[in-house]
């Protein structure tokens, strides 16, 4: 059985840190990698959120254009894509779906769905897919991820560096995702068993946490 692999782009195919440059250059700041301890860039450059959005709707396009892979990725989803499906969702909007395939063509990856949601939620689409493994980067949307009942592989990154709860692991290259998804297919009854219709979950989880400062987005 061939496993569904949910993949997000910015930050867990690409390098998480290669915007820096253009964005310290713009905003005439020094920010290094170390110092990206927060997912909301804005709040990481120390501008307000309509100055980076303006930046964001100016250079947007270059940026992703731009972007670099991390270590090995290349290489490890071409290997995954002969044994699974991949899918990529992601929280960029709809009118980056150019540059975004032309970014996936350039760069030899191999070819799969393309989900842009222009949102950070993500369990819905995940439900459709029927996911078994998501990967991802951003915190919250691993919480929420694995709280829907999904296993989720978190690419360890400055900003992530918080507690994890029971189905998400922390990968910190391509190397163990890859091994991590071995792992999980020599135990694919326990995933494919995970990977159901989680309703009742999910509203669980969302009145659970309404009350809770964690930020869902």
């Amino acid at each position: 059985m061939r496993l569904n692999l949910c993949i997000d782009i910015d930050g867990t195919l690409t390098d998480a840190y290669y915007w820096l440059d253009m964005a310290n250059e713009y905003f005439g700041t020094d920010i290094k990698p170390f110092q990206v301890t927060k997912y909301d860039i804005h709040e990481v450059l120390g501008v307000p959120k309509e100055a980076y959005l303006a930046f964001y709707e100016r250079h947007g396009e270059e940026i992703h254009r731009k972007a670099e892979l991390r270590d090995d990725v290349k290489e490890i989803l071409w290997t995954l894509d002969q044994d699974h499906e991949i899918t990529y969702v992601t929280a960029r909007e709809t009118k980056m779906k150019e540059v975004t395939e032309a970014w996936f063509h350039d760069n030899n990856l191999p070819e799969g769905q393309l989900y842009l949601l222009g949102s950070h939620y993500k369990v819905d689409k995940a439900r459709e897919l029927r996911c078994h493994i998501f990967i991802e980067d951003r915190y919250e949307n691993a919480i929420q991820l694995a709280s829907a009942g999904f296993e989720v592989l978190l690419i360890d990154c400055n900003y992530n560096q918080k507690p994890l709860v029971p189905g998400v692991t922390r990968v910190f290259n391509w190397g163990e995702v890859h091994n991590k998804i071995v792992e999980y297919n020599q135990n694919i009854e326990m995933i494919v068993e995970k990977a159901v219709d989680s309703c009742q979950t999910i509203e669980e989880y969302k009145n659970r946490t309404m009350d809770k400062s964690m930020k869902i987005a």
